[in-house]
């Protein structure tokens, strides 16, 4: 008989534990998301189904030992083959029993986020959250799953184990990052949390970061949305409007409009998030007004300055102009290469025009003018 964890099945990411555990429990995307929570930044609420209740769970099915055999197995294989032992290994996690204990506790939990937001079958987010996921060098991002608009313990609970059996997909199996050895040593025996998260119904949504994506300029903010769930922006399924925001000024320097006839939604007619019309007034409008952005911007600044480094941050503002955050996780481009300062030092028009004479380049926020 398995013997349960001594650190619990699920931890709130508003528990003040949740920030002491961070992404040993709760992976990396949920352990930020607690950091951001016990900072003060308006992170819907939820909790996480920790890591050591994924580990509990393949213990008490008896999969541990393979788990560690499919990721070994991986290492080297062709496609095909990591094809087939990857959809032997998840449908082995999709058939196991799950312990009483932990679905009582995972029953528990969203009982009782139904009682904290007053709604009944509450619609969530369920998101994997991996160990190795954020850290420098690893990302994961992309690789593992999310549901989004799940509504009932049923569903939670289905979709909970197919994160699980996401681990153990090909695209997971596959990854290889260009890691440092102790990045490595963890992504080696990846454990995963769960996390389940209260849904926003999203006026608009998207990503932000901290510097100019494209360029490294760090005295920018680059805001990408779209209107409805930012679905379309983090899958690249649809083009965002953009918009650059001077770092220091808040000052919006570039509008580019995205015209919009689609929109990712929950349709109730197919119980589901996938794509709906966008209400026609919206088709040619931008997804964000002035004020919304500055207050993106703002925000994003606010995000950087407490975690010391460029950041990129999905976001959603609500149908009653709420600005939310839903993930931050640090920028692995350009966050690394040595920064440029905001306030380029003043050039004489003579030094400049010797300079180009040269062949010398006049570094201004980050761009070469």
């Amino acid at each position: 008989m398995t013997t349960a964890p001594a650190s619990p099945f699920v931890l709130w990411i508003d528990d003040p534990a949740a920030l002491e555990a961070g992404s040993r429990l709760l992976g990396g995307k949920f352990g930020s998301l607690a950091e951001m929570t016990a900072a003060g930044f308006a992170v819907p609420g939820g909790f996480g189904i920790t890591t050591d209740a994924y580990r509990y769970f393949l213990a008490s099915a008896g999969l541990a030992e393979r788990a560690r055999e499919v990721r070994a197995a991986a290492q080297g294989a062709d496609l095909a083959t990591v094809q087939a032992i990857s959809a032997e290994f998840t449908a082995a996690i999709q058939a196991a029993a799950m312990p009483a204990d932990l679905e009582a506790a995972i029953r528990e939990a969203y009982g009782e986020l139904e009682r904290r937001t007053g709604q009944e079958a509450t619609p969530v987010a369920v998101r994997s959250s991996g160990e190795s996921e954020d850290l420098a060098g690893a990302s994961f991002a992309g690789q593992y799953d999310t549901f989004l608009w799940i509504q009932g313990v049923a569903d939670v609970l289905h979709h909970v184990r197919s994160c699980w059996a996401g681990m153990f997909g090909a695209a997971v199996l596959t990854y290889r990052p260009d890691a440092d050895p102790a990045v490595s040593a963890v992504s080696a025996d990846q454990g995963i949390c769960v996390g389940i998260q209260q849904m926003v119904d999203a006026r608009s949504a998207g990503v932000m970061f901290t510097l100019d994506p494209v360029s490294g300029d760090r005295s920018k903010v680059v805001i990408e949305g779209c209107w409805g769930l930012g679905e379309g922006v983090v899958s690249g399924g649809l083009t965002p409007s953009r918009y650059v925001v001077d770092k220091v000024t808040f000052e919006v320097l570039k509008r580019d409009l995205s015209p919009q006839e689609e929109q990712y939604r929950f349709d109730p007619a197919t119980a589901a998030v996938g794509l709906v019309p966008v209400q026609a007034d919206r088709r040619e409008a931008h997804c964000l007004e002035d004020a919304h952005i500055g207050v993106l911007a703002e925000l994003a600044k606010r995000i950087e300055r407490h975690r010391g480094a460029p950041q990129d941050i999905e976001w959603a503002v609500s149908e009653a102009g709420e600005v939310h955050v839903l993930q931050v996780r640090p920028e692995t481009v350009w966050s690394h290469r040595a920064a440029a300062p905001l306030v380029a030092e003043k050039k004489s028009a003579v030094s400049h025009v010797l300079a180009r004479f040269a062949g010398v380049g006049i570094t201004q926020g980050g761009r070469n003018s």
